[in-house]
């Protein structure tokens, strides 16, 4: 965590770690990993909403766990810039990072690949084999998409390939 800054360090070292090593073909061992990321996420969320940080909303969308769907959203020039977050559990996982998706962007920027998954490579990816199976998809949230909407949400606002719904029903409407 060498070179990181104060905010970061802290919101990490209060995210917990998860302890069970267990993707979505180990049984019962990944039900336990389930409520790991499950508390994990909880914790999480609470700590972005009591610092008045709150930014995104995501919910298992099968029984098994394996499929995520729900919103993110940023904040750029006051206004709220909301896309759809959709990811699936790699087989590989935890030794996998999930692939996080934004499939409404797709194509718009340089680093997404096909689909709408976010470039991690170069920084996540690294981070989290290191920390392999410590973290969980709150981790992916906070140290892959947070900083990657940071850095690329206004570059895309102030080039015009994303426009605030807002802009968007005004333009329609003329």
């Amino acid at each position: 965590m060498e070179g990181w800054d104060p905010s970061t360090k802290s919101t990490l070292t209060r995210i917990p770690l998860l302890t069970t090593k267990a993707g979505p073909r180990d049984g019962d061992a990944w039900k336990q990993r389930l409520k790991e990321e499950y508390k994990s996420l909880i914790a999480y969320t609470q700590m972005n909403k009591s610092n008045d940080n709150d930014w995104f909303r995501i919910s298992a969308a099968n029984p098994e766990g394996t499929r995520w769907t729900g919103k993110c959203w940023y904040v750029h020039n006051l206004l709220k810039y909301e896309f759809d977050l959709q990811f699936d559990i790699p087989v590989t996982y935890p030794a996998t990072a999930p692939e996080l998706e934004l499939p409404e962007i797709d194509g718009k920027t340089q680093k997404m690949y096909r689909g709408g998954k976010i470039c991690l490579t170069v920084h996540f990816k690294p981070l989290w084999a290191k920390n392999c199976p410590r973290f969980g998809i709150a981790h992916a949230l906070c140290l892959g998409l947070a900083p990657w909407l940071a850095a690329e949400i206004p570059i895309l606002v102030d080039s015009g390939m994303i426009k605030h719904k807002d802009d968007a029903a005004s333009s329609a409407e003329s």
